[in-house]
C-alpha cells in the first residue's frame, strides 16, 4: 500500500483480506497486488485446489475486490451456533477495538426467516459490550421461539440474523448479516442425523471441473446452477476433493439444501505427506481455521476433513491431533481424517472404499467381472465393523467411451487436445464412423454399473451414504469419462436424469434377485424392499409389481398394501413369484416395482430361456481349426462355423482381458490394469440374432458370453468387415476388436467365433441360446457374407 508491505495471505480457500489502516493516506492511493502462483507449501501436485489437470495453471484474482471503511470500534466476526433442544442459537460476536481505550455500548441481535412460505420473525435482544482489548468476544443466547423453522434437504429454511453494534450515546458503529439455518448434523451410530432423523447421503465428488473458465465461479446463480443439476440426478450431498470452493456455494447449497464436505485444500500424496513436520502441516492447521471462519454458519457445511487419500509415516498421528482440535472449538460439523483413509478412533465417520463393487487393483476379480449377475449382496459384513458411518469412497468411477461430440464445446481457455488425440487413434484404426455408438453402447453399459453399484449400497443396512467419484467426466490423469455427465455439466445423449433417479434417489424400491438368467422351468422369485429417506414416513403405501415383455405386453401383476413405510433402509415390501413356464421362446422381460400416487418407480429386466432344446447344426461344419476337411468344404462352398476360444494368439487378441463390465477408473490410464473395455456393440436387427433377444449394447445376459470369451483383432483385416459382436476397446489403444465375424472365403462363407460354445453349454443358457441363433442363422438363407477374406489372414488370428 503506497509501496508499502501490507502483509500477504496464502489460503487456497478463503478471502484474502489486509487490514490497511496504518497504510492510507489523505488523497490518492496506489494498491499494488502481486500474485505468485508457484507452489511453495506442498499441498500435493494433484490437489484440486491447485492441480492443472482440472483448474489449469492461472493466476489472478477470481471474485469481489473491495476496499471497505469501519469504525475504529467494530464487529469482526460473527458465529451462530444452533441449539434445538433449547430452541436458541448461540451467537458469538467478536468486537474489535483499535481506539487504545475503553468502549461502551451494546450489540443488538435479530433473527428472521426469509426464504420459507412460512415466515418466522424474533424479537430484537440487546447485550452491553465492554471493549478493553483489540479483540472482545461477546457470547449470549438468543431465543428462536417454539415453532422455529428447521433447515434440511426438503425445507431448507435460513434465518438472516443481523447484528449493530450501538455505542453509549445510541449511534451505530457497524452492522453485520449472516445467514443461518437452524439444524444439527451428527453421526449417531453408524448413521447420520439430521435434526434427529435418519439422513442418507449420496455424493458425487467435485474437482473444480470449469472447462470454460479454468476456475471456479464465485456468484450464486452459477453455483445453484451446478447444485442442482447433481440434484437433479438424485443426489443431495457434494464432496469438494482437495478443495474447498468460494462462499457462493455455500450459500447456494444453501437455499437448494445440499450437504457439502470441504477439505483443506490437500491431497498430500506423490511427492508430499502430512505429519512429517513439513510446512503444508502448519498450512492444514490454519487453512481449517480460515474455512470455518469465514464458511462455518452455512447450514449446507456439514462435514470436513483434511482432505484427499494422504501419505506420511506419522499421518495417522498428526490428524487424530487435528480432529481433536476441530471438534474441541466447533461442533457444527462432522469431521473425519481423510477421504479414502486412515480409519481412526478420532473419525466422526470412516470415508473408505471398501463398499463398493469395484476396488483398485481388484482387475477382473470384483462382482461384476468374477460372479454370474444378481442382486444379492449388500456391504453389511462391512458397515458391522465399525461403530460410526461408513461413507463409500469414490463409488462408480464407470467409464463410457469418450464423447469427441464434446470437442466444439471447448470455447473457453481450455483446448480439449486430450480428446482430439483420441479422436485421431480411433481414425487411424478406421473406425470414426463408430464414434457416437461406441459412446452410446459403452455409455449404456455404464448406467447398469452405476445401479448395480448403488443399489448394493442402498440394500446394506445401516450405512451413511456413498459419494461417486464423479458424476461428470473428469478431463485431468489423461481423461476419464466417469460421467452421465459431460464436464461441462451437460447430460450425455444415453441417460436421462429420471432414469438416474430411479436408484438414486430419496425413495428407491429394490429387489434381491438370486439370478438375473432363468430357463422357463424355474419359477421368477424376487424380494422387494425399499430404501426411505424422505421427508417424513410413507403412510397407506400401495405397492405396484409388473412384470412385462418387450412390447409391453403383461406377464405378472400384484400389489401390496403397506400401512407404513418408515425413514430407513431393509425395509421389506413382500415377494414375488412368477410362473415362466408359459414362456416358450427366449426373452427379456422386467420387472417393475413402484408405490401408487409418487414418482417412485424403478426396474429391473431379466432374460427367459427355453430349458429343452438342442443344437442342431445342420449343414454348417463346427470346427476349432482351419483344416483339410474345413478348406475343402469352404472350396466346395459350404458353411464353416470356426471357434477360436482358447485358440486366439498372443499378439492377436488373447492379450486383451475382456470384461463384462465397462472400464473402471484409471484402469486406461495405467494399461496394466483391468477392466479397460467397455462392453459390446451389435446390431439387434441382424438376422444373426433373430433368435437371441438383445439391444445394441451390452446388458446382463451378456455376462456369460463375454467373461467366457477371448477378443480377436480384427484391425488386419479387410476394412470394410464388420464384427457381428464387437468388444469396444478403451480409447488409449482404439484396437478393431472381435468376438464374431463373418466373411466369404473362396467359394464358401465362414463364421469366426471367440466365444467358448462347447465347455458346459448345457449349463450356460445364454452362450447355449446365441449358439442356436447363430446355426439358425448360418442354415438360413440370410447368411451371406459381402466381404471376401483370404484363409491365411483367418489363419493367422489363431495360435
Amino acid at each position: 500500500m503506497n509501496d508499502k508491505k501490507a502483509g500477504y495471505r496464502n489460503s487456497l480457500a478463503t478471502p484474502h483480506e489486509y487490514d490497511i489502516t496504518d497504510l492510507v493516506t489523505t488523497g490518492r492511493n496506489l494498491i499494488s497486488i502481486r500474485i505468485d502462483n508457484r507452489i511453495e507449501i506442498p499441498v500435493g501436485i494433484n490437489s484440486n485446489s491447485i492441480s492443472d489437470q482440472t483448474q489449469t495453471n492461472w493466476n489472478g484474482i477470481a471474485g469481489n475486490i473491495n476496499l471497505t471503511s469501519k469504525s475504529q470500534v467494530h464487529i469482526s466476526d460473527v458465529k451462530v451456533f444452533p441449539d434445538l433442544k433449547n430452541k436458541s442459537a448461540k451467537v458469538i460476536v467478536v468486537i474489535s477495538n483499535k481506539k487504545n481505550e475503553q468502549f461502551k455500548g451494546s450489540i443488538s441481535i435479530k433473527a428472521d426467516s426469509y426464504n420459507s412460505k412460512i415466515r418466522r420473525f424474533t424479537k430484537t435482544k440487546f447485550v452491553k459490550v465492554i471493549s478493553k482489548s483489540l479483540d472482545t468476544e461477546i457470547i449470549t443466547e438468543y431465543p428462536m421461539k417454539n415453532n422455529f423453522l428447521l433447515w434440511n434437504e426438503y425445507n431448507p429454511a435460513l434465518y438472516k440474523l443481523s447484528v449493530e453494534l450501538i455505542d453509549e450515546r445510541g449511534r451505530s458503529l457497524d452492522d453485520a448479516t449472516t445467514d443461518f439455518g437452524m439444524r444439527e448434523f451428527k453421526a449417531n451410530g453408524t448413521e447420520f442425523e439430521l435434526n434427529g432423523m435418519p439422513v442418507f447421503l449420496r455424493g458425487t465428488n467435485d474437482c473444480c471441473i470449469f472447462p470454460l473458465t479454468g476456475y471456479p465461479p464465485t456468484d450464486i446463480g452459477s453455483w445453484k446452477k451446478v447444485l442442482q443439476t447433481y440434484k437433479d440426478y438424485g443426489l443431495n450431498h457434494v464432496r469438494f476433493n482437495s478443495w474447498c470452493p468460494p462462499e457462493a456455494a455455500f450459500a447456494a447449497a444453501d437455499e437448494i439444501g445440499m450437504f457439502l464436505q470441504v477439505e483443506c485444500s490437500s491431497w498430500a500424496n506423490n511427492g508430499t505427506s502430512i505429519g512429517d513436520s513439513l510446512p503444508v502441516d502448519r498450512f492444514i492447521y490454519d487453512e481449517a481455521d480460515r474455512i470455518l471462519k469465514f464458511y462455518g454458519n452455512h447450514p449446507s457445511f456439514c462435514m470436513m476433513t483434511y482432505g484427499n487419500e494422504p501419505a506420511g509415516k506419522q499421518m495417522n498421528a498428526f490428524l487424530g491431533r487435528l480432529l481433536i482440535n476441530w471438534k474441541s472449538r466447533d461442533s457444527r460439523h462432522a469431521y473425519t481424517s481423510a477421504a479414502g483413509w486412515p480409519v481412526i478412533s478420532e473419525n466422526d465417520f470412516n470415508l473408505i472404499p471398501d463398499a463398493r463393487i469395484q476396488q483398485s487393483g481388484q482387475d477382473l476379480n470384483s462382482l461384476l467381472n468374477s460372479q454370474p449377475p444378481q442382486t444379492m449382496f449388500d456391504y453389511s459384513d462391512i458397515v458391522s465393523k465399525y461403530y460410526v458411518p461408513v461413507i463409500s469412497h469414490e463409488t462408480g468411477q464407470w467409464c463410457s467411451y469418450p464423447d469427441f461430440k464434446q470437442i466444439s464445446k471447448y470455447s473457453g481457455v481450455l483446448e480439449p487436445t486430450n480428446l482430439e488425440i483420441y479422436s485421431d487413434l480411433l481414425a487411424k484404426g478406421k473406425m470414426s464412423d463408430l464414434a457416437q455408438r461406441f459412446t452410446l453402447a459403452s455409455g449404456k453399459l455404464q448406467v447398469i454399473n452405476y445401479k448395480a453399484d448403488i443399489e448394493a449400497i442402498l440394500r446394506t443396512k445401516d450405512i451413511g451414504g456413498f459419494q461417486l467419484f464423479q458424476i461428470q467426466d473428469f478431463p485431468g490423469q489423461g481423461y476419464m469419462p466417469v460421467g452421465v455427465l459431460d464436464p461441462f455439466l451437460e447430460p450425455k445423449e444415453y441417460t436421462k436424469p429420471e432414469e438416474f433417479r430411479m436408484f438414486c434417489n430419496e425413495t428407491v424400491p429394490l429387489a434381491r434377485l438370486e439370478r438375473i438368467v432363468f430357463t422357463n422351468d424355474q419359477p421368477f422369485t424376487a424380494d422387494l424392499e425399499i430404501a426411505h429417506f424422505g421427508q417424513k414416513p410413507i403412510k397407506n403405501a400401495l405397492v405396484l409389481k409388473l412384470i412385462i415383455n418387450s412390447k409391453g405386453e403383461r406377464i405378472f401383476a400384484d400389489s401390496t398394501k403397506i400401512d407404513e413405510i418408515e425413514i430407513g433402509n431393509g425395509i421389506k415390501l413382500g415377494s414375488i413369484k412368477a410362473d415362466l413356464s408359459k414362456i416358450e421362446t427366449a426373452q427379456k422381460l422386467t420387472l417393475i416395482v413402484s408405490l401408487r400416487n409418487t414418482p417412485f418407480v424403478n426396474k429391473w429386466d431379466f432374460w427367459v430361456y427355453p430349458a429343452k432344446q438342442e443344437i442342431v447344426p445342420g449343414t454348417v461344419l463346427i470346427t476349432d481349426r482351419i483344416d483339410n476337411k474345413a478348406l475343402k468344404l469352404l472350396n466346395g462352398g459350404g458353411s464353416v462355423l470356426l471357434t477360436t476360444f482358447g485358440k486366439v494368439g498372443r499378439d492377436k487378441g488373447a492379450e486383451v482381458m475382456l470384461s463384462f463390465s465397462t472400464a473402471f477408473g484409471n484402469t486406461v490410464w495405467s494399461q496394466d490394469k483391468t477392466p479397460n473395455t467397455l462392453g459390446i456393440l451389435c446390431d439387434p436387427e441382424k438376422k444373426f440374432f433373430s433368435n437371441f433377444p438383445t439391444e445394441y449394447h451390452s446388458n446382463w445376459q451378456w455376462w456369460d458370453p463375454v467373461i467366457h470369451s477371448q477378443a480377436m483383432i480384427v484391425d488386419n483385416l479387410p476394412a470394410d468387415i464388420e464384427p457381428l459382436i464387437q468388444p469396444i476397446d478403451n480409447w488409449l489403444n482404439n484396437r478393431k476388436l472381435a468376438l464374431a465375424f463373418e466373411a466369404r472365403s473362396g467359394n464358401g462363407k465362414i463364421l469366426v467365433c471367440s466365444i467358448d460354445l462347447i465347455n458346459k453349454i448345457d449349463d450356460r443358457p445364454v452362450t447355449k441360446q446365441l449358439f442356436i441363433s447363430m446355426l439358425n442363422y448360418m442354415n438360413s438363407n440370410d447368411f451371406n457374407p459381402k466381404t471376401e477374406v483370404n484363409i491365411d489372414a483367418i489363419k493367422d488370428l489363431l495360435k
